[in-house]
């Protein structure tokens, strides 16, 4: 008994459904289990295999949020999110201005200038971390208050992958545009600002995004730049916690981990119709200049 052209294909799509089931439920465990350990008591968080917990307890959270060593959690709240809001928004000024000058612009050895930018693009970050950290002791920019270190970079587009995403997706505007743009008497701020940004919210907002997640979840350069406890970020929070010569307090480093990852989840969810329509939009002008050559 063979199957119809259309019962074939119910049963490919109740097979691909289950296998991609099958692989968030996987995927998702280890959130699962993060949320109901920091549940449990602190003697069983390890000793119990149980996913769901006997009895469900709070106090992690009481003893997280209230810090460690006087200074309180909600003080790496306040300074994570400082540095992000900065990174944010030095990215998106910087980078679209980069990527307006190499997408819309003429200049001389703007293709060399372009290829030495993927250049960076493809370069480790380990490859560069020495001679960041001594150019940035030289110039007293470790321990900062204000985050120097981690912020004064940004306003100069040091992240490639964010110049190539807004310059694909500016390339993908009509030159139309510009030319009606300058009629009416735009120069090319005035394009720049009145044109080109607005068209370009979905990649800005894909930069934002992309710019959060990996500043808020950034450990190795707040580690090498910061060293005050008083200005520690939410992973470095988080590490103090645990103390490889004492007791570490495993409830309270699991509570206060539930609580960090709630910014990003808020705001990754919150802006996932833009942030498919810009990568969306991205690949489809990418494939286009790649038909077109």
């Amino acid at each position: 008994m063979t199957l119809s052209l259309k019962g074939r294909r119910t049963l490919g799509n109740l097979a691909s459904h289950i296998i991609i089931i099958a692989f968030g439920v996987v995927m998702l465990y280890p959130v699962a289990w993060l949320i109901m350990s920091s549940l449990k008591e602190g003697n069983t968080i390890f000793s119990d295999p149980s996913l769901i917990p006997h009895s469900i307890t709070f106090q992690h959270y009481v003893k997280g949020w209230a810090g460690v060593g006087r200074i309180p959690f909600s003080t790496f709240f306040v300074n994570s999110l400082a540095v992000c809001l900065a990174v944010v928004a030095l990215n998106m000024v910087s980078c679209s201005m980069a990527s307006y000058a190499f997408a819309r612009l003429n200049f001389k050895f703007k293709g060399i200038w372009f290829a030495a930018m993927m250049v960076t693009l493809m370069l480790p970050a380990h490859v560069t971390t020495i001679p960041r950290y001594i150019n940035f002791k030289n110039m007293g920019l470790i321990d900062h208050p204000l985050y120097l270190a981690l912020i004064l970079p940004k306003l100069l587009a040091t992240d490639a992958f964010f110049v190539f995403l807004l310059v694909q997706f500016m390339r993908g505007l009509p030159r139309d545009l510009d030319e009606s743009a300058r009629l009416d008497g735009c120069g090319r701020i005035g394009i720049f600002l009145r044109i080109v940004l607005p068209l370009t919210a979905p990649a800005l907002i894909t930069t934002a995004l992309f710019s959060f997640l990996w500043t808020w979840d950034d450990f190795m350069s707040q580690l090498l730049y910061i060293n005050t406890p008083s200005k520690y970020t939410v992973p470095l929070g988080l590490r103090m916690f645990l103390d490889s010569t004492g007791t570490s307090n495993w409830g309270a480093m699991l509570a206060m981990s539930v609580l960090s990852i709630l910014p990003c989840f808020v705001l990754f969810f919150s802006l996932q119709k833009y942030f498919v329509q810009g990568i969306a939009t991205n690949v489809i002008n990418l494939t286009h200049q790649v038909q077109g050559n």
